[in-house]
Parts: C-alpha cells; sequence; structure tokens
C-alpha cells in the first residue's frame, strides 16, 4: 500500500493524521505544500482544493481526516471496548 499525505506544518488535522498512521506501523510520505508549489498544485488538480490533509492511498484521494473511514480504507481494525 502507498500513501501519500498532503500538509502543511501548522495543520493540527494532518498532525493528528500522522501520529494515527504512525502509532499503527503504516508508513506515508509527508508531502509539505506550504513549502513545494509544484506539490501543492498536483494535490488540488487532484482532490479539487486547497484544505489539508489530503490522503492519496493507492490512488484514492480521500480530503480531511476521518480517522473511521482512513482505518476502513487502511485496513486498521477498531480496538474492542474495554471489558468492565
Amino acid at each position: 500500500m502507498t500513501i501519500k499525505i498532503y500538509s502543511t506544518p501548522a495543520c493540527g488535522y494532518c498532525k493528528m493524521a500522522k501520529e494515527f498512521l504512525t502509532s499503527h506501523n503504516i508508513a506515508f510520505t509527508d508531502v509539505n505544500v506550504a513549502a513545494d508549489p509544484k506539490e501543492r498544485e498536483e494535490m488540488v488538480e487532484k482532490s479539487g482544493q486547497l484544505g489539508v490533509p489530503v490522503f492519496e492511498i493507492d490512488g484514492q484521494i480521500i480530503v480531511g481526516y476521518n480517522e473511521a473511514l482512513l482505518s476502513k480504507v487502511v485496513g486498521i481494525t477498531p480496538a474492542a471496548p474495554a471489558q468492565q
């Protein structure tokens, strides 16, 4: 699976998304669109907008950080609820 995250350093959702993937040992490529105009243009062409984060996962574009959707696409099984 190939994962590319278009992000900016100031984006809180970008940081949460990267921490989420890292915590599940999922490799990804982080692209700082604030510093790379060519990558920013590519992101806009693929997603149709300037908002970040944008994920490209094996060619599928996901806009925004939605943990449930991201988990489903990358195959993370949700943790079982704690027993009381």
